[in-house]
């Protein structure tokens, strides 16, 4: 199946109570040639994250025994793979709060699977290529204090790495490779997300948020990263 041997046999893990939702998200993927499993609690589902290599993850907010907000964040702290709720928790401020926290993209429930694939594939694809710039010299932006390998997808401020999300690491590095040019929500949604512009143009607001509380010496007084009221932001250079 030329779908199987396109994505390499890639492995997600959903994380997901509702055993019949599971089953219909796992039937789809593997039909598309994706290699799944599922976990129907939060801790057997963190346990299954943090210890094995997947390369994107689906996961459910409302699970029996752990907080799916938190579940989010701690799998983020140390995973940089893609990372999809899928929620009927459908309120915008729980979306904003999920991506706030990590996560890639949020759907919500009831969904249809061909759209789920869909995603899947898109967040899949554009992961593949932001890190696989492999070989050749790594390509960095010295900017004050700050340093973005732009190939290692690594970020450093006086020396020491931040960690940053995927979103953030590309929100981040489109304004640092566009210095003292002002952008509109608007237009940084569209080219940090491109093709996957399914969710809120405020999500931008909430990982600028993210993005300043760790390289800013003063979040509420940004050197780096500046709000032009009424126009967007701009990366001080």
């Amino acid at each position: 199946m030329n779908n199987m041997n396109n994505m390499n046999k890639k492995k997600i893990l959903i994380i997901e109570d509702q055993q019949s939702i599971a089953e219909l998200e796992r039937d789809y993927l593997e039909i598309e040639g994706f290699e799944v499993e599922i976990k129907t609690k939060g801790q057997e589902g963190l346990c299954e994250a943090l210890e094995h290599n997947y390369d994107l993850i689906l996961l459910d907010l409302m699970l029996p025994d752990m907080d799916g907000f938190d579940l989010c964040k701690r799998i983020r702290k140390e995973k940089d793979i893609p990372l999809l709720i899928i929620s009927a928790k459908g309120e915008d401020i729980d979306k904003i709060r999920g991506l706030g926290l990590g996560a890639d993209d949020y759907i919500s429930k009831p969904f249809s699977p061909s759209e789920l694939v869909a995603r899947v594939k898109a967040h899949l694809s554009r992961y593949e290529r932001l890190t696989g710039q492999a070989g050749g010299t790594s390509k960095e932006i010295h900017i004050k204090d700050l340093v973005i390998n732009q190939t290692a997808r690594q970020v450093y401020l006086r020396g020491n790495k931040i960690t940053l999300t995927t979103k953030e690491f590309d929100i981040l590095n489109f304004l640092a490779s566009n210095p003292n040019m002002v952008f509109s929500k608007e237009t940084l949604y569209d080219r940090v997300w491109g093709d996957e512009s399914y969710g809120d143009i405020a999500t931008i607001a909430v990982h600028i948020k993210k993005i300043r509380d760790k390289i800013e010496k003063d979040p509420q007084n940004p050197e780096y990263i500046e709000t032009l009221w009424g126009s967007g932001y701009r990366f001080n250079a």
